[in-house]
């Protein structure tokens, strides 16, 4: 017995995220002939059927994470002549957005051929997307045209200005905005910390906390703000990093928030960057749930501390648990292991990334690996390490084997691996200095003298050196 197409709309819209059924939905549709665009309907809601059809699948495999198949199911749309209509494109330009970052201009010329970019919903999608391609022209373009932008638009505008590194327009823009919410708020601070302006982006937090609107309970940080400020307290230069950050937890806890995966993993790395190894595994073994971010978070606290021993121990713990390692995490594992020299054990763990769990090392790895084999000393293996690299050195690598080099009174390979490094990083300070002190050692003067006045040639000032206690 065929099934009505208002039925299996109903349907739809009841089962937005179970794969299964959305699947057998969109197979019955198909084979009654519910997609097929009927223009001689006898009333105008049938006409439309088959565009409601469309956009509640549309929306249903966008839901479920599937954007190229939202995009093919739009391209059966337009060859069954259902005509998309505002309801329509919004689901479309994000999933192009995410996957098919070409298609955004096409999309927008279909939009205007079926009439419908004066839809603020339309309008507000475009904003986004061009804001997500990093075409700032475009979303600046279209969120002008808007004659009374939402907040969400304003919104999306706001994080266009953030990921393109305007701050000073995104202030702007958020001091007109007549009504601002949570959102707004975190744009603004996760634009202060993407640019790495951090201590711009925890003022502007304490300055929301200090806001009416938030005194008032009309607007909350939620997960996003927590974690966009915790990060950027972690990475504050000059001090105060850990009292703001202890500030920003205690709140948290008074006001009673879920601390989520993200939330506790920003603490962690928080805690880890500031020396606090305590507060960091006291906040890790009260999540409840933790994902592989958080154990990431947690071992490379614990080799960013000097705890080696600890780190391989938390290693086998999350595999224990079910977690699979990814390239951040051998990153981590790697650095322990060459800060501890554990020789043996860092190259076990490098076999295993490919032939164990199927990642191919990047960059990152491979220098782990050379400062692993150079600080043992093992400088010839190092070099024949770098030879056997599927790709180029870059500097990081090079840069560790020539640290190496420093420390075992290498000079005459130091001095050849600093000569690389100067062409790779022509602007490194740390290079030139350390490249002279090495000719100096040998007694050339003259390429000490030469590599200091070029540094002076090039406006290239040596970074002065200071020491730090941050406390509360």
């Amino acid at each position: 017995m065929p099934h009505s197409p208002e039925f299996l709309l109903r349907l739809l819209q009841r089962f937005p995220r179970r794969p299964n059924q959305i699947n057998q939905i969109h197979s019955l549709l198909i084979s009654e002939g519910h997609l097929l665009y009927n223009p001689n309907a006898a009333y105008t809601s049938l006409k439309w059927m088959s565009t409601l059809l469309y956009n509640a699948l549309t929306r249903a495999y966008l839901g479920l994470g599937q954007a190229h198949k939202t995009l093919v199911l739009f391209t059966h749309m337009l060859a069954h002549q259902a005509p998309p209509n505002s309801h329509t494109f919004p689901s479309i330009i994000k999933a192009a957005a995410s996957s098919s970052p070409s298609l955004g201009k096409p999309l927008h010329t279909q939009v205007i051929k079926h009439g419908v970019l004066i839809d603020p919903f339309v309008q507000t999608s475009f904003v986004g997307m061009y804001a997500q391609l990093g075409e700032i022209f475009d979303a600046r373009k279209m969120f002008e045209e808007m004659s009374q932008p939402c907040v969400v638009a304003c919104n999306a505008m706001l994080d266009a200005f953030g990921k393109n590194g305007d701050m000073g327009s995104a202030l702007l823009l958020f001091e007109r905005m007549p009504e601002r919410d949570v959102v707004s708020w975190t744009s603004v601070i996760n634009g202060f910390g993407k640019n790495g302006c951090f201590s711009d982006a925890v003022k502007f937090f304490e300055k929301m906390m200090a806001h009416e609107d938030v005194m008032a309970c009309l607007v909350k940080p939620n997960e996003a703000t927590y974690v966009s400020v915790l990060s950027s307290c972690a990475n504050l230069d000059g001090g105060g990093a850990l009292c703001r950050g202890k500030q920003i937890h205690g709140y948290a806890i008074r006001n009673e928030i879920e601390f989520t995966v993200f939330t506790g993993t920003a603490l962690i790395d928080l805690y880890g960057k500031t020396g606090c190894l305590r507060s960091a595994l006291n906040v890790f073994n009260q999540m409840v749930f933790k994902e592989v971010c958080t154990w990431n978070a947690m071992i490379s606290s614990l080799a960013a501390n000097g705890r080696e021993a600890e780190v391989l121990d938390m290693f086998e713990k999350m595999k224990v648990e079910g977690q699979r390692p990814n390239e951040v995490t051998f990153v981590a594992v790697l650095t322990a292991c060459a800060r501890g020299k554990l020789v043996e054990m860092g190259l076990k763990l490098f076999q295993s990334m490919l032939h164990e769990f199927g990642i191919a090392p990047l960059m990152e790895h491979y220098g782990c690996v050379v400062d692993l084999l150079g600080r043992a000393g093992l400088l010839k293996e190092a070099t024949g390490f770098i030879r056997s690299m599927p790709f180029e050195p870059d500097g990081s690598v090079l840069g560790a084997l020539f640290g190496a080099c420093k420390i075992h009174g290498a000079i005459e390979l130091g001095n050849a691996v600093g000569e690389r490094l100067l062409e790779l990083q022509p602007r490194h300070c740390g290079r030139y200095v350390a490249l002279s002190n090495i000719n100096a050692g040998m007694e050339r003067w003259d390429h000490a003298a030469d590599l200091r006045k070029a540094m002076v040639v090039a406006g290239i000032q040596k970074i002065p050196a200071y020491s730090l206690i941050d406390c509360m």
